[in-house]
């Protein structure tokens, strides 16, 4: 099939991951429908030359809607944020279950033929993660079962659902598990930003405003890797478009601690700021890192996207949106 004639659905296409993605699948020439829950003018990119559907996808109904006419799916859509978002909600995060079961349901009632489903490194057994020096996380470490509370357990049973319309029904449903993606156009304020974006925007809140310090969830010394958007996209696609059906990987092995994270921050900035630590905010498990034998060994490579080159780019894109020169939070496309 030409990728002309290829009908594809973004769900959470007004998220820092689907803006991205939207742009990625129309330089390779598929059709998009475009679809979040969320006003298009608080969308973070958003393509007019494309159809764009305001719907929320918890509603079975909503989701035949979206799927009229489609072939192939990528399900980012989820009630989520950073690791401020995600302890402190997770009964909405439990509820993004809706998403994927409806948007499965509906997939296979109208024929479509290949389903991503964007999960988490979240579905990990939080007795692997004690530690900052972790050993990496390999895909059967998901079981036992123990993933975080609320976000995780979400995660983690909307794979198990992924599998069995694969098994029951014959879609072609594929699982990443992300691990910590981050790049421009996303999320950088107001209590669902990622580790990334909140301490670029804390030290160039410290750099503006001439007072030289900065807060730090934690002691700092927890660990975390941190994978770029661009090698998201061509993970996100080539998985997809595989034959490979079992949850993958799909982060960077470049593991730092926070304490590293903001050093190199501040490297960017050209800036030393004083550091104090808050040990009641929410930090998340000790240590986590992405193995990526298996990627590599099924795909020939892995996300490879140094976390400095990543950063100056995040970096400038957020100082831009600060300092009032940037279009703001909703970037709109005209093609």
């Amino acid at each position: 099939m030409n990728n002309k004639t290829v009908n594809v659905l973004v769900a959470g296409a007004g998220g820092f991951i689907g803006g991205h993605l939207i742009e990625f699948l129309l330089a390779k020439g598929y059709r998009v429908r475009a679809v979040d829950k969320k006003p298009q003018t608080q969308w973070y990119q958003r393509n007019t030359s494309i159809e764009n559907l305001t719907l929320d996808l918890s509603l079975l109904p909503n989701c035949y809607t979206a799927m009229q006419g489609i072939d192939e799916v990528y399900n980012l859509a989820a009630d989520m944020g950073g690791m401020g978002f995600i302890e402190n909600n997770k009964a909405l995060c439990m509820l993004s279950v809706l998403i994927n079961t409806h948007l499965l349901q509906a997939a296979k009632d109208v024929g479509a033929k290949r389903f991503f489903f964007a999960s988490s490194a979240c579905v990990y057994a939080a007795g692997k993660q004690l530690i900052t020096d972790v050993t990496a996380l390999k895909e059967a470490d998901a079981y036992p079962a123990e993933p975080e509370d609320g976000y995780g357990w979400e995660k983690l049973f909307s794979e198990r659902m992924c599998r069995h319309f694969r098994e029951d029904f014959g879609i072609a449903a594929r699982v990443a598990r992300y691990h910590n993606v981050y790049g421009p156009f996303g999320t950088y304020a107001g209590g669902r930003e990622k580790a990334p974006a909140a301490i670029c925007r804390k030290v160039i809140e410290a750099k503006m405003s001439a007072k030289h310090e900065i807060e730090i969830w934690g002691d700092g010394e927890q660990t975390r890797s941190f994978m770029f958007i661009d090698d998201c996209l061509k993970g996100t696609f080539d998985i997809l478009q595989s034959d490979w059906h079992e949850p993958i990987n799909l982060g960077s092995n470049q593991m730092v601690s926070i304490n590293q994270l903001v050093d190199i921050v501040e490297g960017i900035a050209g800036i030393k700021l004083k550091r104090s630590y808050n040990l009641n905010a929410p930090k998340g498990v000790r240590g986590r890192n992405s193995d990526n034998e298996l990627i590599k060994q099924v795909f020939g490579w892995e996300p490879s996207i140094k976390l400095i080159d990543g950063l100056r780019q995040t970096y400038a894109w957020i100082e831009q949106e600060m300092k009032g020169s940037g279009s703001g939070k909703s970037v709109v496309n005209l093609y």
